[in-house]
């Protein structure tokens, strides 16, 4: 690579950046972290410690993704000028470690360009995932539990906060439905790529006679909507009910019915939340993830996405299929809507699943 060549490079690279950072509205991001840390230098800033802890978790969002973008930026004028000079002044060449420092650069833009992906209007936000077992009986709950912990997992590799709101044991093994805030940049972004049925191929551990079974586990994800949303839910639509939360096995853990299941009847939609203390708390968390699959449901403005992420949810069988993993006879993970591979089932059911969802992404965009 000739030094006009770097430069040519050097240029178009810049180019690519200041796209970034229009299309990410950094400026304002920039603008809205200084009145936060504004706001955090006040005195009664921490009187609300809720308040503050959520202020204080976006502010570090914003300057974590802030600096990434600055640091391309600066990186790039600095090596841009450094290969003008070189261009100018041959006595001393520099190109070898400039084509270096340009390959470095370019691996780092295309780390941060994945985020320009994520172009829905929820998709920088918070995100509640449920995992659903469907037919396939004791298989089936314990599908449903590997995939919760592949969620886990994956949050704990991209450093999101995880809350479980709600978790029903299986009597044998495993769960029969799990509720979790994901809370983290881009959270819902990441996530929504799971939304749909997932199947199971494997030998059974639960089969004395080691038959292959097939099972199902339907996954919801929605976007934690912000509470000053505006979204009306009448007192009259809803119906709550109170119950023994429960513990491993379905056990009682509390001696109150502190566990709240939230019915909006209009829609039929169905929120239980039980893994807070208090009734109060439940029902706040309860009513904040209603408010999120309403919110959904009529941005969607469609009957048939009613019936994604209704209460009363479709049964998770052979159609619909969002992805496969198939451990027996051979391994393989498959996503049905993208076509995307991978042949090592035990890391993606580790968390490992950013190919999966860069695939999901760009087959989305493309659409």
């Amino acid at each position: 690579m000739t030094i006009k060549e770097v430069v040519g490079e050097l240029k178009t690279l810049q180019t690519k950046v200041s796209e970034a950072w229009r299309i990410l509205d950094l400026d304002k991001k920039l603008v809205e972290a200084r009145e936060i840390e504004s706001a955090m230098n006040q005195q009664d800033f921490w009187q609300d410690a809720e308040r503050a802890k959520k202020t204080g978790q976006r502010f570090d969002e914003l300057k974590k993704e802030v600096a990434v973008w600055e640091k391309l930026r600066r990186d790039a004028a600095d090596l841009l000028e450094m290969a003008e000079l070189d261009a100018k002044d041959q006595s001393v060449s520099l190109r070898e470690d400039l084509e270096k420092q340009l390959l470095i650069l370019k691996n780092e833009f295309s780390k941060a360009e994945f985020t320009l992906l994520f172009s829905g209007q929820h998709d920088s936000g918070n995100a509640i995932i449920s995992i659903h077992a469907g037919t396939g009986g004791v298989d089936a709950m314990d599908f449903a539990e590997m995939l919760m912990r592949m969620y886990l997992r994956f949050c704990e590799k991209k450093g999101f906060s995880t809350q479980m709101i709600n978790e029903s044991r299986g009597g044998e093994a495993g769960i029969k439905s799990a509720t979790i805030i994901v809370r983290g940049s881009y959270a819902y972004g990441y996530l929504k790529s799971e939304h749909g049925v997932h199947r199971l191929v494997r030998i059974s551990p639960f089969d004395a006679e080691k038959m292959r079974h097939t099972s199902f586990a339907l996954v919801e994800v929605l976007p934690e909507i912000d509470e000053k949303a505006e979204i009306e839910i009448k007192p009259d639509d809803l119906r709550i009910d109170t119950f023994l939360a429960s513990g491993h096995g379905g056990q009682s853990v509390q001696t109150t019915y502190s566990a709240v299941r939230i019915v909006h009847l209009p829609t039929g939609l169905t929120v239980s939340c039980q893994n807070e203390r208090s009734q109060s708390q439940n029902k706040e968390i309860a009513m904040k993830v209603l408010k999120s699959k309403l919110a959904k449901m009529y941005e969607e403005h469609q009957a048939k996405e009613m019936n994604k992420i209704r209460g009363e949810y479709h049964e998770a069988g052979w159609s619909n299929q969002a992805r496969s993993y198939v451990l027996h006879p051979y391994h393989l993970v498959k996503d049905h809507r993208t076509e995307f591979e991978s042949k090592e089932p035990d890391k993606v059911l580790d968390g490992e699943l950013d190919d999966f969802i860069e695939s999901y992404l760009k087959w989305s965009r493309s659409k």
